[in-house]
């Protein structure tokens, strides 16, 4: 059967199981590709339509295509990757599997005790092999951080062992434990590869306990050759569970297998846990994840736009990205929003649909002020062009504009000295330090200067 003629066949029983709208909305817009042997291949005009299809219409259409055709369909989406029309991907339904039962999510399942036998032919990673280092775009941000995820995905026990990431949420640190997973999948394929989060982790340990299955919990993850645990912090106050993870982390480390942990804390900031897991959490490497700077915010709406195949004016790329300085997920959730409204409602995006979405969030009366916007307003207050601030430049107006900078994104934002050093002309940690130092004590015996630095303040505020 052709796959037109079957997809037609298809759609004839889909319209009387959906209603008029979600049926213009979702599947008139569906175009058969191919059909060989079990394998059904469809085309969507964008990967948030395809996320879409696959989340809510995957078992319906799997289950239409096996019934007309008397085989288990494995269905396949070629999804486009530009607004060109040439550029695309296929992507297999994670949702069924060939016997046209539901698949399993990352994460699904956890809770019950691991079995210490399982084969490597039949290991279940819990990656999502979605994030990768290929959309993990690198920033000044985050480049400490992915490097070492690259190294260790390479050489995984040699150098960085075990590889502590942190930061607040929203800045990437779940994305680089599945690129540094899916890349040792990659690299080391025999390698028993697991990600779990500290919640799951804990949720076992209880249902190991209670099951008296406790033996096989430990046996199942002294086994693994690398152990990825995120948002580690939840582990605190949690006496047993961490007598538990302690065992299990010296086994690995003894062995020169692979650790690695997030949390939201840097680990002399953990409170709750005890101190012998914190000075192991110190062994390795320590690598911190700030908030997305301008440009890297800029790539990642890029990427998104383009996946989503929309096509949308720079200016207003730069407005989203200038406004939404928070978290990677904010950005997303604003391109999804736009998407959604654009299909829903059939509406062109402009600057009155991306003002309003993007208003939702940013909370009224309190505007961020962010490295990039410092850097700006000082630059024209002192009427000093941006590039000579970040020059080596010693005149002293310049300097002195340049310390100004530094002092205030010290003040106004959560980021190192050493974070700050590298956005603002590429300087070390003392360097800033010293800026700090300077301009408060100009500012605390010079009324003039004071005065000053309360107009670049207002300024910012606007």
């Amino acid at each position: 059967m052709e796959s037109d003629n079957l997809w037609n066949k298809c759609l004839e029983i889909i319209k009387d199981n959906v209603n008029d709208k979600a049926y213009s909305t979702w599947f008139r817009p569906i175009v058969p590709v191919k059909y060989e042997g079990t394998d059904f291949t469809i085309q969507v005009p964008s990967h948030f339509f395809f996320e879409y299809i696959d989340e809510h219409y995957a078992r319906l259409i799997q289950a239409t295509l096996t019934r007309l055709t008397g085989k288990n369909i494995v269905i396949f989406y070629r999804v486009f990757v530009d607004n060109t029309g040439e550029g695309h991907t296929t992507i297999q339904s994670d949702r069924v599997n060939a016997g046209g039962s539901e698949s399993k999510k990352p994460g699904t399942g956890l809770n019950k005790t691991p079995d210490p036998l399982t084969s490597t032919r039949e290991w279940n990673t819990h990656l999502n092999d979605r994030l990768n280092f290929h959309n993990f775009f690198e920033g000044p941000s985050n480049l400490l951080a992915r490097r070492i995820g690259e190294t260790i995905a390479e050489q995984p026990g040699k150098t960085f062992n075990p590889l502590y990431i942190y930061g607040c949420t929203g800045v990437g640190k779940t994305h680089l434990c599945h690129a540094i997973g899916n890349r040792l999948c990659e690299v080391y394929p025999d390698k028993k590869v697991i990600y779990i989060s500290a919640h799951l982790f804990q949720v076992q340990f209880t249902d190991a306990s209670r099951n008296n299955t406790f033996n096989d919990f430990i046996n199942f993850y002294q086994n693994v050759d690398t152990l990825i645990i995120d948002d580690i912090q939840e582990f605190a106050g949690k006496e047993k569970t961490q007598q538990a993870y302690f065992h299990i982390f010296n086994h690995l480390h003894l062995l020169g297998k692979q650790l690695i942990l997030t949390s939201d804390k840097a680990p002399n900031e953990m409170h709750g846990l005890e101190e012998r897991m914190i000075t192991r959490m110190k062994w390795g490497m320590t690598a911190e994840l700030h908030k997305p700077d301008l440009e890297l915010r800029k790539k990642i709406l890029h990427y998104k736009i383009k996946q989503d195949g929309l096509n949308l004016p720079e200016e207003i790329i730069n407005y989203i990205a200038e406004n939404v300085t928070e978290q990677v997920r904010d950005l997303e959730g604003i391109v999804n929003s736009l998407v959604a409204h654009s299909v829903f409602c059939n509406k062109e995006i402009d600057w009155e649909l991306t003002c309003r979405i993007v208003g939702k969030f940013i909370t009224p009366g309190n505007k961020i002020i962010t490295p990039e916007k410092i850097q700006n307003t000082v630059s024209g207050y002192f009427n000093i062009d941006l590039k000579d601030i970040h020059s080596k430049s010693r005149k002293q107006e310049i300097v002195k504009a340049r310390q100004v900078a530094m002092f205030l994104c010290k003040k106004h934002t959560n980021y190192s000295f050493a974070h700050i050093g590298s956005i603002v002309g590429k300087r070390d940690h003392a360097t800033v330090l010293y800026a700090c130092h300077a301009i408060q004590d100009q500012i605390d015996v010079d009324k003039s200067f004071r005065s000053a630095m309360n107009e670049i303040e207002d300024l910012l505020k606007k």
